[in-house]
Formats: structure tokens, C-alpha cells, sequence
């Protein structure tokens, strides 16, 4: 099996002298996903969680939704093909469309075509939504390793349900999507804490994920804030512990710990 991370000898130049490093370094490599027997697609990921990136990759892409459907994943013995073998026969897309994810993702999914159900019901306070971005921080226990690769955490509210990292940020919400299907982890309420900018493949996982609620480290593309606000998810960005954006669907967030709703705004019932 691959690690994450390879050691390496680094020159570091700091304050005008130079240095040797030795540090890990992230690793990328490119993992085939085959399916009922046949090569669907090779993925660039972190070869870490990876019976997890392969399941949740199928479930974001509509291909299967229970885990009952599941009668074998397996990692090969080199660590760069997983198998999956459903209990029925699937029909591989003939087009996969390039995504704007790093690493380069891939999708056949028709954005056009999906209409997720998400449950409403809650809200957040801006204290709430700094305290995820803090525990999204204390997630990234690879990050502080070696740095270079992204995180995302699903929360029900309180505490992290599944997390998952990888140098590629739409990669890290496929494992989450893994997870929850092999540990049958359903929580009621679903929020979704990445470090990755949201592009609409992002959003598009986070709306199979089911999480009504999706905050980022950093900006969120004009097509992922359409879908957004079509899907009926709220979207913040440029989250910090003091000051975030919020994109779409501002009702599900409160003003203050007191209940105060933001001016002319509702709560999403």
C-alpha cells in the first residue's frame, strides 16, 4: 500500500542563509477505479482512505446509492486500483467532462438533471460557524504533517461525523460521501466544513452528500453560488474565526446567540 507522505531533502533559504529540510512531502498518484470488472477511470488522489474515495466517488456521481448495492471493494495489493463489484450491472458514462478541481477531477454528471431534497430545520450563529472553521483546523492532521493537502470535515452541529483529506479537495468530499455509506453514518443534521474552494463540482457532492449548510476557507465559484441558491443550500466563504460571506440562503443564519435574524431575512423552516 502507498503512504500519504515521502520523506525528502529539501534546501530551505530563510533570513539569507540556506539550509538543508528534511521533510514529507504530499503524495499524488493516480489510482484507477474499476468497476464490475471493467477500468472506469483513473483518479489523481493521496492514496489514503481509498475504498472510501471509490465508493463515495460513485455515490456522488449518482451511481449507486446504498450500501446494500455493494458486494466487494478492495484495494489492490500495489494500492493503485480499487475494485468494486456491485450486486447489479451499471452502464460506464461514455463522457466524462474534466472539472476544475485540482488534480483534475472528472464528472458525467448532468448538473441540469439533479434536484436534491435537503432537510432544513436549523440554523447557525456566526459564533457557530467560527467554531467549525476552528475544528476544521484541528482536522488537518496531515496538513500540519506535510502540508499541501486539503481537508473537509461533516459535522452534524456538534460533532465531526467523517473527515476526509487529500491533495485534492473534491477527492476529500468523495471520502466523506464513502465513509457515511460503508459506516452507515447518517446523522440528522449535516454541515459541511472544507478548506478547498467551492466550485460547482464541490457543490454538486455536497448536495448528494445531503448538507444544507456549506462553509469554506476560501471563495466559492459564480456557478457553485447559482447552484447554491437553486438547491437551496446556504453558502459561506472566506470563513476565518472572526468574519466569513455569506452567498446564498443568509436565513439559516442568525444575527447573533440571541435569535436576531438578519435584516429582511427569514428562517428556512
Amino acid at each position: 500500500m502507498k503512504a500519504e507522505s515521502s520523506p525528502t531533502q529539501f534546501l530551505r533559504y530563510s533570513a539569507g542563509k540556506w539550509a538543508p529540510l528534511g521533510k514529507g512531502i504530499i503524495n499524488e498518484t493516480p489510482v484507477s477505479l474499476t468497476v464490475n470488472g471493467q477500468v472506469w477511470l483513473t483518479l489523481m488522489c493521496t492514496p489514503i482512505d481509498l475504498e472510501a474515495l471509490a465508493i463515495g466517488f460513485l455515490f456522488n456521481e449518482g451511481v449507486l446509492k446504498s450500501k446494500d448495492e455493494i458486494e466487494l471493494v478492495q484495494v489492490c495489493q500495489q494500492g493503485d486500483n480499487v475494485d468494486v463489484w456491485l450486486n447489479h450491472p451499471v452502464e460506464q458514462p461514455k463522457d466524462w467532462r474534466r472539472t476544475s478541481g485540482c488534480t483534475g477531477g472528472a464528472t458525467a454528471v448532468i448538473l441540469e438533471q439533479l434536484h436534491p431534497e435537503l432537510k432544513n430545520g436549523f440554523v447557525l450563529t456566526p459564533e457557530m460557524i467560527q467554531t467549525h472553521i476552528e475544528t476544521l483546523l484541528e482536522n488537518q492532521s496531515l496538513y500540519r504533517e506535510v502540508g499541501g493537502v486539503h481537508t473537509s470535515i461533516l459535522s452534524d452541529g456538534q460533532h465531526v461525523i467523517a473527515s476526509g483529506e487529500d491533495v485534492g479537495r473534491h477527492n476529500s468530499l468523495d471520502k466523506i460521501a464513502g465513509k457515511c455509506l460503508l459506516e452507515d453514518l447518517q446523522p440528522s443534521r449535516k454541515i459541511l466544513v472544507t478548506t478547498g474552494r467551492v466550485s460547482s463540482e464541490m457543490i454538486q457532492k455536497a448536495a448528494r452528500i445531503g448538507a444544507p449548510i456549506v462553509i469554506s476557507r476560501t471563495s466559492a465559484s459564480s456557478l457553485s453560488v447559482m447552484l447554491a441558491e437553486k438547491w437551496g443550500i446556504t453558502l459561506i466563504g472566506y470563513a476565518r474565526r472572526d468574519q466569513f460571506i455569506v452567498y446564498t440562503h443568509s436565513g439559516r443564519i442568525l444575527q447573533s446567540s440571541e435569535g436576531v435574524f438578519p435584516h429582511n431575512l427569514h428562517q428556512i423552516a
